[in-house]
């Protein structure tokens, strides 16, 4: 159904707290205020599900332009990349190579890769291309969802592989065989999942606003020494970002930028009716006088 200019002006307002404007220069002046605040920056290219040839090009092209500006303007952080919007839908060969030339130049300029993962009917393509990527380059890191009711058993599998893993709770809509629906289900699995991660990770990422998911992770990590960093997206959880970063934790901001802000924001609003609150106290708190 398409939106009305309205509702696109209202969602748009409220999609500017946790984007950072249209252009790659927006999310480079968000990257520096993250670092400044004590985080690293994880910038995304907004878009996704592309089959055009030259505009996947386009998109890669982008990336790589990305990658040498985060190193000029001495960002520190890295990408997150969807495979869809550099060539999955094409094929995983065109996709791998694709995410194999951002990869070289990452390297290069000393940037991490995250690969987003997208919905179930791309999952196991994706942790092929991971995996086959992985065997080269260590700095690249991969996502798994809790809602998905696969992901203990690829949990166990890339664990077995030594992979750098970003645990979320899953934004896509899945049918109920693929996926827990409820929210005490989604989140049990996740709290199953991070202990897992506290116990035999190597390197990984709690990407969550939950502060009872948060809370879990910092008496976990009092238990066990491992190299794991907090991510929120920018514009959620401003109020929590500065303490965790003074308790000495790792935090990052995922700071997506572009044009294609809709779909994205229609999908993390409806995620969970918690992201909703947590936007709206951002938004309100940001407009006071």
């Amino acid at each position: 159904m398409e939106k009305s200019p309205l509702v696109e002006k209202v969602l748009f307002k409220i999609a500017r707290q946790w984007i950072a404007g249209d252009t790659m220069d927006d999310a480079l002046q968000s990257a520096r205020q993250a670092n400044k605040n004590g985080m690293n920056a994880i910038l995304n290219k907004l878009g996704e599900h592309m089959v055009s040839k030259p505009k996947i090009n386009q998109t890669v092209d982008e990336y790589l332009t990305l990658v040498s500006n985060l190193r000029k303007a001495k960002v520190t952080g890295g990408l997150s990349i969807k495979p869809t919007q550099v060539g999955l839908a094409l094929g995983t060969k065109e996709c791998s190579k694709n995410l194999e030339t951002i990869i070289e130049q990452a390297l290069q300029d000393l940037a991490f890769v995250w690969i987003d993962m997208e919905s179930s009917e791309y999952t196991s393509d994706t942790f092929a291309i991971y995996l086959s990527l992985f065997e080269k380059y260590e700095r690249l890191g991969i996502v798994i969802q809790a809602n998905l009711k696969r992901t203990q058993k690829d949990l166990e599998m890339l664990l077995r592989k030594g992979a750098k893993i970003r645990l979320v709770k899953g934004a896509y809509h899945e049918s109920p065989k693929n996926a827990y629906r409820t929210r005490h289900d989604v989140d049990e699995n996740y709290k199953k999942l991070m202990k897992r991660l506290f116990d035999d990770a190597n390197e990984f990422a709690i990407a969550t606003h939950d502060s009872k998911l948060i809370k879990m992770a910092i008496n976990l990590s009092r238990k066990h020494e491992r190299k794991f960093e907090f991510q929120m997206l920018k514009g959620i959880r401003d109020e929590l970002k500065p303490t965790l970063v003074k308790d000495g934790f790792a935090v990052a901001e995922y700071i997506p930028y572009g044009t294609n802000w809709l779909p994205y924001s229609i999908r993390r609003l409806k995620e969970r009716k918690r992201n909703i609150l947590l936007l709206g106290s951002s938004f309100i708190h940001s407009h006071r006088v």
